[in-house]
């Protein structure tokens, strides 16, 4: 087994010290940036992603898998930073105001992260105005909304509705999300897409990005 294939495997088991010590000696032995990237970390992710998917693996699993995946990153943003490596793609995560529930949104921006997107998480109860605000600062070109509460859930329609006021639609594309959330609930405020857990959610922004 390569050495990319052992950092994919430990990161699958959740070997955080392993996958540290193995992305280091990758990098020592100057295998590319990318290929560690993609074919070690991103690989091991997808593994994990996928079996989440199927329910074989469960969230306990997952938070291991994504601690080991960042041993693995500690080490190599700085060399993804030097070759000027661009993420996927970068989103705007959060759970939107008056919501106080994360760990869905947490799990997905985790997920998100695992398959090479650049994630600004900002956290719970976040008002309109930040969400697109931090979009248009940081070149976001997707936005990421959860909700836990019913009551809370007008205000996924206030952040679609700001995209359309500041003419950002087409260029900051809105995905929403949480036990409450439906895919009739997501087409009737006009938001570009729904996901119903976390593995479903990276699957949909992928494709709002135009990622296979």
């Amino acid at each position: 087994m390569d050495l990319l294939e052992q950092i994919s495997e430990q990161l699958i088991s959740g070997e955080d010290e392993q996958v540290g010590k193995l992305t280091r000696q990758a990098i020592d032995q100057r295998l590319p940036a990318q290929d560690i990237l993609d074919r070690g970390l991103i690989a091991g992710m997808n593994v994990v992603g996928a079996r989440f998917k199927a329910h074989e693996i469960f969230l306990p699993e997952v938070l291991l898998a994504a601690r080991a995946m960042y041993a693995g990153m500690d080490q190599l943003k700085p060399l993804l930073i030097e070759e000027g490596i661009p993420p996927i793609g970068k989103i705007v995560l959060g759970s939107v105001q008056g919501d106080l529930h994360d760990i869905g949104k947490n799990l997905v921006g985790i997920m998100l992260k695992g398959a090479g997107f650049e994630v600004i998480d900002l956290g719970n109860d976040v008002a309109p105005e930040r969400f697109v605000d931090a979009a248009q600062k940081e070149g976001a070109s997707v936005i990421g909304m959860s909700a836990l509460l019913t009551t809370t859930m007008p205000m996924m329609k206030n952040v679609a509705d700001l995209v359309k006021q500041r003419g950002l639609s087409g260029k900051v594309k809105t995905i929403v999300g949480g036990a409450p959330v439906s895919a009739e609930y997501a087409a009737e405020i006009g938001a570009d897409a729904y996901g119903f857990d976390a593995a479903n959610a990276v699957d949909r922004v992928k494709s709002l990005v135009n990622v296979a």
